[in-house]
């Protein structure tokens, strides 16, 4: 049983980095090819029109949560009965929200172009795409459940290799009509096509896997009551992340043009890939932060708050250092000089408060994991609403760099001022012993990167993308040589006395919610 799980471990884990693998490299090579395709207006149309369908998110509800949970905790008891009647149940309540966003997709579609400036020739496109887009998230909904079954199940490796495969068919098929003359309707066809076949590709293995009937007979109000329950914080959290990180191309959107829009997002999806890496390694604090917090392990629990913290602020302090120094370089080569002036501001105003959010990537997966994330939705509640009106105030005076400090302003309070001492009374950790001892390593590993990469930029300009990964590549390699001797010494993992004592919890079965993470981001 036990060689079962790690071999399942490894899967998930091992699908999991390979799928982000595939679209990084996917978006890297795809952005630019599409933006030079399709011209400044039209890229921008793209990413304003799936910003606005990106906020049909809000009209999950915390489900697909519950299914996960539920799935998970009815398939470990044998209990068929009850798990058919909660498939059935979430499969009735998402086919009424698709329905929904339906309507509104058509009712949006109809006056897209009173809504945003876009280019009067490209009125009938926008709304056409809108209406694509917007079908394909609704028909998501009721498709969603069988993703969310096979996460119950715990075989997050089927919805990664579905995935990848989704990811490089789609990359494929767009450089091809792209080559051929075809435009931005065609790239919309291929994109929201692919991953309703792999949705319903992974219908058909749920069935084989786990075979539940499904039918009206089956709804029922007790599992109404259990994802009403379930899902409301994070139906809150998943509010507050759309407000955090949405809003901004809406904004330029209503405000700007869309060419400001394509600046903005060059920048912003950097960013994004930053995040993306961080992320996928931080999952794991999740279940170690419950099984702690479940055995009454205090002292186990502060050692994955400080330790995972460190690990995170290792992974992310080096990329911040080269994009800063070396980001004009990576814009240029990536996909043009022209963009640099415009997106390469965005880009560093936005990676600052991003690196004190990823440099305490394992702090929300421990409140997560012990059940004690409803602060922090409120908190980051606000920080959405923040993040917006600063947004709507700082862009007539600065552009696309006041849609970005909109951002940065409200995520660096967050996290300079809540949550450090927000865990410190959770888990009885001094702010000051928590900065120590999960910070001091990491930056004091970057000092020699920073130096190196610093001069390099002096007297070496990178005319391409190869010279740029080779400058790339040294400095990490002097980087990760630190970093293999820190953890030889066992440096990397250790956390030292805090000087409070570590009274154990009393263990206790979890009384909330533990939420999947990477879903709400997702969100």
């Amino acid at each position: 049983m036990l060689e079962f799980e790690k071999t399942q471990i490894l899967k998930n884990v091992g699908s999991s980095w390979s799928a982000l693998a595939a679209n990084v490299l996917v978006g890297i090579f795809l952005s630019p090819f599409i933006l030079h395709r399709l011209g400044d207006a039209a890229y921008g149309i793209w990413v304003l029109i799936f910003s606005v369908t990106g906020y049909y998110g809000l009209f999950d509800l915390g489900i697909r949560s519950s299914i996960i949970r539920y799935v998970s905790k009815y398939t470990a008891t044998g209990d068929s009965e009850k798990l058919t009647h909660f498939v059935s149940t979430a499969l009735f309540s998402y086919t009424g929200i698709g329905l929904v966003s339906m309507a509104l997709t058509a009712t949006l579609s109809s006056s897209v172009e009173h809504l945003f400036k876009i280019p009067y020739d490209m009125h009938s496109q926008a709304r056409l795409l809108l209406l694509l887009v917007g079908a394909s998230v609704s028909l998501g909904f009721p498709l969603g459940v069988f993703g969310g079954m096979l996460e119950g199940l715990q075989r997050f490796y089927i919805l990664n290799w579905t995935s990848i495969g989704s990811t490089l068919l789609r990359a494929a098929l767009i450089v091809h009509f792209l080559n051929r003359g075809y435009g931005l309707i065609t790239v919309a066809l291929i994109t929201v096509a692919l991953p309703v076949l792999s949705s319903i590709l992974r219908a058909i293995i749920v069935f084989r896997l786990c075979p539940v009937p499904l039918g009206l007979r089956y709804v029922d109000k007790v599992s109404f009551r259990h994802m009403a329950t379930y899902g409301g914080t994070t139906f809150l959290v998943i509010v507050a992340g759309q407000l955090r990180f949405r809003t901004d191309e809406l904004v330029l959107g209503g405000m700007m043009s869309t060419v400001a829009i394509t600046y903005f997002s060059i920048g912003a999806r950097i960013v994004d890939y930053c995040q993306e890496f961080v992320s996928s390694m931080a999952q794991i604090f999740v279940p170690m932060s419950s099984q702690s917090e479940a055995k009454g392990d205090l002292a186990r629990l502060r050692k994955v708050y400080i330790a995972g913290n460190r690990v995170c602020a290792l992974l992310v302090l080096p990329i911040t250092v080269i994009l800063i120094l070396l980001g004009k370089h990576v814009i240029r080569i990536w996909v043009g000089a022209r963009y640099v002036p415009h997106s390469y501001p965005v880009l560093v105003v936005l990676i600052i408060p991003f690196t004190l959010m990823l440099m305490q990537g394992a702090s929300g997966r421990v409140l997560f994991g012990i059940g004690k994330h409803q602060s922090l939705a409120k908190v980051t509640l606000l920080e959405g609403i923040a993040n917006l009106i600063l947004s709507i105030a700082l862009v007539p005076p600065l552009g696309v760099v006041g849609d970005a400090l909109g951002t940065a302003i409200p995520l660096s309070c967050t996290f300079l001022l809540f949550m450090p001492r927000h865990l410190g009374k959770q888990l009885g950790v001094p702010v000051r012993s928590f900065l120590r001892q999960a910070y001091s390593l990491p930056l004091l590993l970057n000092l020699p990167l920073l130096g190196v990469v610093w001069l390099a930029n002096r007297f070496f300009t990178p005319k391409n993308l190869i010279q740029l990964v080779m400058e790339i590549g040294a400095a990490f390699l002097i980087y990760g040589i630190g970093v293999l001797c820190a953890y030889k010494t066992g440096r990397v993992f250790r956390v030292t006395e805090l000087g409070v004592p570590a009274q154990p919890l009393a263990p206790q079965l979890a009384t909330e919610p533990v939420i999947s993470v990477e879903y709400l981001e997702k969100s």
